[in-house]
This record gives structure tokens, C-alpha cells and sequence, in this order.
């Protein structure tokens, strides 16, 4: 990919925007930072659900990342169908979440832009989908972000090697 060109906008995207997106938000944006592509990418997040608009992450997220050398600081808010024109790649974290993006998608193009984050977990064979951590422990927190790191290594590579399903 050319240093040139606009950089790619990325929109990821869980049920409440407060766990698994602003999570895969930061982990994107400071892998790329680390590799030195930060330049070639926009990263943003967002949720489906109205009940958590406006409110900060999840503390126990924001512990696990931390603890890993990542911060979120980050308020939920809502999809709006200005991300569908603006985003070049919109990442949904489970199937749920790709189902309702596709009802929201206002064209054929719109929901083309929609991909399961499944696509890019290279070393998780037993995942296609980042797992909902909101009810459980601190395992399911630390399976998120494994799972991100992973998914987000591979969307750079993809990126790299203009393998990114960009339309």
C-alpha cells in the first residue's frame, strides 16, 4: 500500500461499544503505531445497542488492556448511517452484530463494506468470533483481547499486502 493515499477507515463494531469494540479500537491503533503503519489507518468504534450510549468502557476491559499496554478511553455510541459512508471497512464482532449492521446497511455497497472480525483470527482455529466477556470473569476478557491481538495483526498484514476487502 502506498504512504499516499488516504488512510483506511476502519469501524469496528459490538453490541454496546463499552467491551469488545473499543478494545479492537485501541489494539488496531497501537499495533499499527508499533509497526509503523499507524499513518494508513482510521480507527473507530461503535454499538448497536441504545442502553449504553454515552457511557465510558467497561472498568474490567479497561484493566485487562491496560494491564497489556493498552488505553481505552473511550464513551459508546451508537452506529449512525454517516459510518457506513465514511468507514471503508466496517468489523463486526459476532454474528449478531454482522446480522444487524446488514439491516442497517442502506445499499448493496453499504453492506459489502461488512465483515466478521472471524475473517482476519489466524491463530484460534476453535473462533470465528470475538465472544461477548460483558457476563463473564476475567478469562473471557483476557480470550477477548488474545483473540483482538491476533485479528488485528492479520488486518495490517492484509492491509500490507492489499488483501483488505476494501470496496
Amino acid at each position: 500500500m502506498s504512504d499516499c493515499v488516504k488512510p483506511v477507515s476502519v469501524l469496528m463494531v459490538c453490541s454496546g461499544n463499552i467491551c469488545r469494540s473499543p478494545a479492537a479500537q485501541v489494539v488496531l491503533s497501537a499495533l499499527a503505531a508499533k509497526r509503523g503503519v499507524a499513518h494508513l489507518l482510521s480507527v473507530d468504534s461503535a454499538g448497536l445497542y441504545a442502553g449504553d450510549e454515552g457511557c465510558p468502557a467497561d472498568r474490567r476491559m479497561v484493566v485487562h488492556s491496560r494491564a497489556r499496554g493498552y488505553c481505552i478511553d473511550h464513551r459508546a455510541r451508537l452506529v449512525t448511517g454517516s459510518d457506513f459512508e465514511q468507514s471503508d471497512i466496517i468489523i463486526a464482532m459476532d454474528n449478531a452484530n454482522l446480522d444487524l449492521l446488514r439491516d442497517m446497511a442502506a445499499t448493496a455497497n453499504e453492506s459489502r463494506k461488512i465483515v466478521m472480525v472471524g475473517r482476519f483470527i489466524r491463530h484460534y482455529p476453535e473462533y470465528d468470533y470475538i465472544p461477548d466477556p460483558y457476563y463473564g470473569g476475567a478469562e473471557g476478557f483476557e480470550i477477548v483481547l488474545n483473540l483482538l491481538e491476533d485479528a488485528c495483526n492479520a488486518i495490517i498484514d492484509d492491509l500490507l499486502a492489499d488483501k483488505l476487502p476494501i470496496f
